[in-house]
């Protein structure tokens, strides 16, 4: 016979530890034996329980001392033939490369068999402060100077001679770079200017991925191509931050002790780690990088709920979004204003806009959660254009075509993904108004007609055609924020003047609900795939200053939240919920200016405590 339990409950798992975001999140530095000559700008080897620190700088000058490290202590070893800093290695400390380093010994290779050195094959062109990936027999080394804004070019070693791999896509030196020859990671580094870029190599070809955290030059890193670590550099200062990878994502995790640039550091997991040397001054230390996950280690899941046995205390895992914070991604190619989001935080498409004070464009991007990228433009130049759906099935409708006003579209574009096409045309010709809702089931509300008088009418979209409801807003405006689904609707701020009227709409009627904290009309403004139930606002004006204020609904009422780095209005907006979303582009600061800007809104996972009255 079935439990109750078994019927109607779930088990509640006890627990040692509270719940973690990955293992790495458990991780921490640890101080540990010094060097025995400090240097930095070194090669690195090896793992942490046995490790080569090999040449480098002492501060000015290079010094050929090659220095081993069995996970405590370091030991004198015999010197490298030919001293030279920004050299990179690889391999163990048994069976090592190295290779790089200044003119005239850029090019100059050297292998080590726990004893001793020997010179071997050169590299066809020479590499310093570049980076490497991979062991003594399948050696990869890429990026670095000359030319001294940073290279492209990557060259394998296979043992015996060396051949030209594909190029990067971003010229770099002074980069970070792990696994091995054919599964590498290229992380941060300087273009001149220092960037967040990272890129992954499968044996021929490299390609971007999700970008640092924090964009930095001269840091180290370890680890695999689906699980590494990167810590220190300078973004012009030294730093002391550590982020994870866990081959999606990159988190910060526990900083060293030490902040420092041009350090070593050697591992294969991010279990476990070294960094030693680099320029704090140049300095000694060592830190050794452990984590400790509980043995019954669970990775937080939202809406766990669990026991925790030391502290006695029942905790649930929830994503609070006053605890949302914004971080810069990256830049728009077209900086623009006017213009509509279509998507979520990783997958959002900016759809044309203005990006002049006297000119309209067709351009469309697609953004991936790290860069973005040019695609088919639309069919017509457009600005103030309705818009939602998700990147492979969006639509736009309604907006101008001209800058000056004189000319309104009415029809309606899918998006696939690729390609637009055009379906059937609103009933009442306007522009802002928005609305929401996937591409077989939209709404729109609200904006200005041919007249340019503002009018509060509602159509719903099938997939083929609109469908006038007979049912207009109670306050009638336009430029207002418009989003949620055809049955969970939101619009909220407008115009004329600054509205803090805010009407849900349920598939029938509009009802007015809490208003908006901060009065504002020109909001940011996009699809995605949130319900109007759960949506974020950003940006906007005042009619006197555009205005960073971000504000959450939760379906009651409006919260405040962190504000935007950047003020803009007439920006784009990619939404999944309040706790996952992007802003994008906008007038910032003023009408004159058209942003590239972009910013994105992450809410973190937290263990709360359940509390019973």
């Amino acid at each position: 016979m079935s439990k109750y339990k078994e019927i109607k409950g779930f088990k509640v798992q006890t627990l040692a530890t509270d719940t973690a975001a990955s293992v790495a999140s458990t991780g921490s530095w640890a101080s540990s034996g010094v060097l025995n000559t400090a240097v930095q700008n070194m090669a690195s080897v090896g793992i942490q329980t046995a490790a080569l620190s090999v040449s480098g700088s002492p501060g000015s000058g290079a010094a050929a001392v090659n220095q081993e490290y069995n996970g405590s202590t370091w030991s004198e070893k015999t010197d490298l033939t030919v001293s030279r800093y920004g050299l990179r290695g690889g391999g163990t400390t048994t069976a090592a490369i190295v290779a790089g380093g200044p003119a005239p010994n850029n090019n100059l290779v050297e292998l080590w068999n726990g004893s001793s050195w020997s010179e071997t094959t050169e590299m066809a062109s020479g590499k310093e402060n570049g980076a490497s990936a991979g062991v003594q027999g399948a050696f990869l080394m890429f990026g670095g100077v000359p030319p001294a804004t940073g290279d492209v070019n990557t060259f394998y070693w296979n043992g015996s001679s060396w051949a030209e791999g594909g190029d990067m896509n971003q010229a770099k030196r002074n980069l970070a770079g792990f696994g091995l020859y054919n599964a590498a990671i290229a992380a941060g580094g300087e273009t001149p200017s220092v960037t967040a870029n990272v890129e992954s190599y499968n044996g021929s070809a490299w390609t971007e991925i999700a970008e640092l955290n924090t964009a930095r030059r001269a840091l180290a890193g370890s680890g695999t191509q689906t699980e590494g670590l990167v810590y220190g550099g300078t973004t012009g200062s030294n730093t002391a931050v550590t982020e994870a990878w866990d081959g999606t994502s990159w988190t910060e995790v526990a900083d060293m002790a030490t902040a420092r640039s041009t350090n070593g550091g050697a591992g294969t997991t991010t279990a476990t780690a070294v960094t030693f040397g680099g320029e704090s001054p140049v300095t000694t230390a060592t830190e050794n990088w452990t984590t400790t996950p509980a043995a019954n280690f669970t990775k937080k899941n939202l809406g766990q709920v669990y026991y925790n046995s030391t502290t006695s205390s029942f905790k649930v895992t929830e994503q609070p979004v006053p605890g949302g914070t914004w971080a810069s991604g990256g830049s728009l190619n077209d900086g623009r204003s006017s213009l509509t989001g279509i998507g979520i935080q990783t997958a959002v498409v900016a759809v044309s806009g203005q990006d002049s004070t006297t000119s309209l464009i067709a351009s469309v991007e697609e953004y991936n959660g790290s860069v973005w990228a040019e695609v088919n433009n639309t069919p017509v130049t457009l600005k103030y254009h309705g818009a939602g759906g998700i990147l492979t099935a969006g639509w736009i409708a309604g907006g101008l075509t001209t800058y000056n006003g004189t000319a309104f579209n009415a029809e309606t574009f899918e998006y696939d993904g690729t390609n637009w096409t055009d379906s059937g045309n609103i009933n009442t010709n306007r522009y802002t108004a928005y609305g929401g809702g996937p591409q077989t089931a939209a709404f729109i509300a609200g904006g200005n007609n041919t007249s340019f008088a503002a009018v509060g009418n509602t159509e719903l979209y099938n997939g083929s055609a609109w469908t006038e409801t007979g049912t207009n807003l109670n306050t009638v405006r336009n430029n207002a924020f418009g989003n949620g689904t055809q049955t969970d609707g939101i619009y909220a701020g407008g115009s004329p003047g600054n509205k803090t009227q805010v009407e849900t709409w349920d598939g029938t009627s509009w009802t007015e609900v809490s208003e908006i904290n901060t009065a504002r009309h020109s909001i940011g403004v996009g699809g995605g795939t949130a319900p109007g139930s759960s949506v974020l606002i950003a940006g906007g004006t005042d009619g006197t200053n555009n205005l960073a204020v971000v504000e959450s609904w939760n379906g009651t009422s409006w919260t405040e939240q962190a504000n935007l780095a950047a003020t803009n209005s007439s920006n784009g907006l990619g939404i999944s919920s309040a706790s996952s979303a992007i802003n994008f582009g906008g007038f910032a600061p003023s009408p004159s200016t058209f942003a590239t800007v972009t910013e994105e809104w992450t809410v973190p996972e937290v263990n709360k405590t359940i509390t019973v009255s």
